[in-house]
Formats: structure tokens, C-alpha cells, sequence
């Protein structure tokens, strides 16, 4: 690859597509990132061309994709690969989009997405029932009541 076309890979916008993809919101993927995160954080790490190691590592580790798809992930390449891979027209010569050359079962895919974004809920949804029971802790503490 050349200086050029490693030029043209702005690694925030492409977190910011995967995050999109996977239907997670700014501020779950910030939850997820910890306690110094926040959507406004999320958003300013969107608009940076480069972005640290660690940080890169932490976010292909929560959206469950390699750190080489946030780093190299081009998208005038993903159009070339696109437009080989589909012709639009049928052997009659009528206009249509058929894939003869897939890399992957879409189906599963959508279906394995789901999946992890259902587990995510559910880890977001028990992170907020335990920090519900902490804070009635604290308000029975505060109150004078017992914690037992």
C-alpha cells in the first residue's frame, strides 16, 4: 500500500461505521470505555484521523472486531470490492444486483450482531440494577436505616 492510500483511512470515522453497524450508541460504547468516558468524548475520538494503540485495542475489544478493521478499514477499497463483486444486470440483460462471489453468510452475520448487541443490553441493563440497589443502600444508610 502506498503513503497515499494509508492517508485516506481516518481511523475515528471508521470506529464511528463499525459502532454504526453494530447499532451500539455513543454513549453505551463510552459505559463500556469506563468511568472517564463520556458521548462527548465519543465523539471527539470519532473525529481523530489517528487514535492511540490502547485506546484502539480497548474499542475493537467492546464491538468485538479485530483492531486491523479500525486501522485499515478503507472505504474506496470496500467500493472497489463491491463493484467487482456485483454485476447489475441478469443473463437477459434486465437490470439486478446478484452476488456471485460472497465472503459471508449475511443472515448469520445479522444474526451473531444481534446477539452480541442483546448481551451488551443485558450487561448495561444488570450494571444499572446494581448501581439502583447500591444507591437504595446509601439512601437506608443516609436515613439511619440498616444495611442488612
Amino acid at each position: 500500500m502506498t503513503n497515499t492510500s494509508s492517508r485516506n483511512i481516518h481511523q475515528g470515522r471508521n470506529i464511528k461505521r463499525f459502532r454504526e453497524m453494530l447499532g451500539i450508541k455513543q454513549d453505551a460504547l463510552a459505559h463500556e470505555l469506563g468511568e472517564d468516558w463520556s458521548q462527548k468524548k465519543i465523539s471527539l475520538l470519532e473525529q481523530k484521523e489517528d487514535i492511540e494503540e490502547s485506546i484502539l485495542k480497548q474499542v475493537a475489544e467492546i464491538l468485538h472486531i479485530p483492531v486491523e478493521a479500525i486501522q485499515n478499514f478503507d472505504e474506496e477499497q470496500a467500493v472497489n470490492i463491491i463493484s467487482n463483486t456485483f454485476t447489475c444486470t441478469d443473463f437477459k440483460g434486465n437490470a439486478s444486483v446478484m452476488n456471485f462471489h460472497p465472503v459471508f453468510d449475511p443472515v448469520e452475520k445479522i444474526m451473531q450482531i444481534h446477539e452480541e448487541k442483546i448481551a451488551l443490553y443485558e450487561r448495561m441493563l444488570k450494571e444499572k440494577n446494581e448501581m439502583m440497589a447500591r444507591l437504595e443502600r446509601l439512601i437506608q444508610i443516609g436515613k439511619g436505616g440498616s444495611t442488612a
